[in-house]
């Protein structure tokens, strides 16, 4: 903006903003000329006359001077009010009369218009979003943006539950934290309090209490040094029970299940839904022991015009007066230094003392998180290469399974941590499969999940062919050529939407298969077809004891693709490997 601020002059692909023509005061030309024929007939009469024209009842006189504010809906009501007694106060700029009117907007639609990444939004000459989250990422793409000033309100970012089940919620979870949040969303811990705690969250992409959550926690697992695949299990099942109001997520808290929901919400957020809402067990807010980030509404004044700009930081002023403070206090909110009002000292399960607020992390953290996000939400598509050769009827020590029947086991369970908006399909290889030379045979197309093959739904038939696959007694591992096929197609059929992944399990790498390609050729033939502009990459788990064998082969497999190879010691460790190639998503096509 070359040192403009002004929203009306801004055309990065948001909203031409063009001001209200400014009104004069209604009625005031209309008085002189009756005040002209009394001061006259006054001088005749020889009466003392004082007429005041430069003010007028309501404190000012001249033009109007226009503030348009934007704020998040759930403060906009409180600003309201406070606008409401700043214009009756009549304040008086450069000799014009100051005129504030507050819309809401939702924080997220206004930050991506602002940063040019989302459509047009309302004019505004002053802006109070939720949080200086949303104003810290969309500086990041676009710098011109002003820097938040002051603060008019906060609100913790806290744990919730429906006040019926808290007691339940303690004895499976205990003390609320956002490490007990991590332990019960954990997807590679199955056995953990996952089992009894469903937790709720709000989309970070569109909710400042939910992308403060998700930082938090993040956070936290660093500190105390929890693991990558830790936080990438929580951030996995967390997108797969995300609730995009915070309403909807309060009152879907009281519904009894298999498992005791757990939420995350803004404090004032349960203020106002026990307030309005009045449910039988109020919503009850659960301070995270490790401390919390608070939303801070923040002004952002985002004119150029120097008039305007005065309106707005008398405005600002106003918002720090004890009569605004008292506003704010009635609907929830407490004031920058943490303070409430009665409304939340005199609440039960509300706590009086402010929680202990985390520091604010910077804004690359917080684009970061973001991307991370966004990129764990982009959908899946997926074909597994399931290795049939004649060594996987091989028994495996001490397990009472075959080789197969592990693979297999470890497939069902993988499938579990793709949601069903997944694509999916399933090749087994070996050698000669599908006629003289050829070693696969697409047993399942790659196609969505929910859709049906042959009058049955794909993840069904997966799962059928998973269950009863059988080893081919007199199959070699005919993996270099399959992989050649599938690798083709997976990059014919590319989605820009999806992360497009190929599977390979398998009990070692292997090519016994005269006159197919070599294992040289195969590396040089993918790292030929790898193209970073639509990657597909390879994820290898091998589990058999002779699998060690082959590892300098998988990893060249993988390496080519920016995949990975894992070879699996015990079936418990497989939950980690899908994890680890889930992680991999968030660095993609550059890990």
């Amino acid at each position: 903006m070359g040192g403009r601020h002004r929203t009306d002059e801004l055309d990065d692909g948001y909203g031409s903003y063009n001001a209200p023509a400014r009104r004069r005061r209604g009625g005031r030309s209309k008085v002189l000329v009756p005040l002209a024929g009394s001061v006259a007939l006054a001088v005749l009469l020889g009466v003392a006359a004082f007429v005041i024209i430069n003010r007028d009842p309501e404190g000012c006189s001249g033009d109007e001077v226009a503030l348009r504010v934007t704020a998040s809906p759930d403060i906009q009501p409180a600003v309201a009010r406070v606008a409401e007694r700043f214009n009756k106060a009549g304040h008086d700029i450069d000799g014009k009369c100051a005129n504030v009117k507050v819309t809401k907007a939702a924080s997220a639609k206004v930050a991506a218009g602002l940063s040019g990444s989302g459509g047009k939004i309302g004019a505004m000459d002053m802006w109070i979003p939720d949080s200086s989250l949303w104003v810290a990422g969309a500086r990041v793409k676009n710098p011109d943006l002003p820097a938040p000033g002051k603060s008019v309100a906060q609100s913790p970012v806290v744990l919730v539950a429906s006040g019926s089940m808290v007691p339940n919620l303690k004895k499976a979870f205990g003390e609320a934290s956002w490490s007990g949040m991590i332990s019960a969303t954990n997807a590679a811990n199955v056995d953990g309090p996952g089992r009894k705690v469903r937790v709720l969250a709000l989309d970070p992409a569109l909710n400042a209490a939910g992308l403060g959550a998700l930082l938090a926690a993040s956070g936290v697992a660093t500190a105390a040094g929890i693991g990558q695949e830790q936080l990438v299990g929580a951030m996995k099942t967390l997108s797969g029970s995300t609730v995009k109001d915070q309403e909807a997520l309060l009152s879907s808290l009281g519904v009894k299940g298999r498992r005791t929901p757990l939420g995350i919400s803004s404090e004032q957020g349960i203020w106002a839904f026990n307030t309005t809402k009045k449910p039988e067990a109020p919503a009850v807010p659960l301070y995270p022991a490790e401390g919390t980030f608070n939303l801070d509404y923040p002004v952002v004044i985002t004119t150029g015009d120097q008039e305007v700009r005065k309106v707005a930081e008398e405005f600002t002023k106003e918002l720090g007066t004890d009569a605004a403070r008292k506003d704010l206090y009635d609907q929830g909110f407490r004031t920058p230094d943490g303070k409430g009002g009665t409304a939340i000292s005199e609440t039960d399960g509300f706590q009086a003392k402010a929680p202990q607020a985390l520091d604010m992390p910077d804004a690359k953290t917080v684009a970061r998180m973001s991307q991370s996000w966004s990129r764990m939400n982009l959908g899946t598509r997926l074909v597994t290469l399931l290795d049939i050769s004649g060594t996987m009827a091989l028994p495996i020590p001490g397990t009472g399974l075959t080789r197969m029947q592990a693979i297999s086991k470890i497939a069902l369970e993988g499938m579990q941590l793709f949601p069903t908006s997944s694509e999916m399909g399933l090749w087994q290889f070996s050698t000669d499969l599908d006629g003289p030379g050829v070693d696969y045979l697409e047993t399942v197309p790659v196609g969505p999940l929910t859709e049906t093959v042959d009058g049955v739904l794909r993840r069904d038939l997966i799962r059928q062919k998973l269950a009863t696959v059988q080893a081919k007694a007199t199959g070699d591992t005919g993996l270099n050529d399959t992989l050649a096929a599938a690798y083709k197609m997976m990059k014919d059929t590319y989605k820009s939407d999806k992360i497009n992944t190929i599977l390979i399990l398998t009990d070692g790498a292997g090519n016994d298969n005269p006159g197919g390609m070599t294992d040289q050729q195969i590396v040089r033939f993918l790292k030929k077809e790898f193209d970073p502009e639509k990657p597909v990459s390879i994820i290898l788990i091998a589990y058999s004891p002779d699998a060690a064998g082959g590892k300098r082969q998988m990893d060249a497999l993988a390496k080519a693709t920016n995949g990975d190879a894992y070879v699996a010691k015990e079936i418990l460790q497989i939950r980690k490997f899908f994890l680890d190639g889930m992680a991999r998503r968030l660095c993609s096509p550059n890990c």
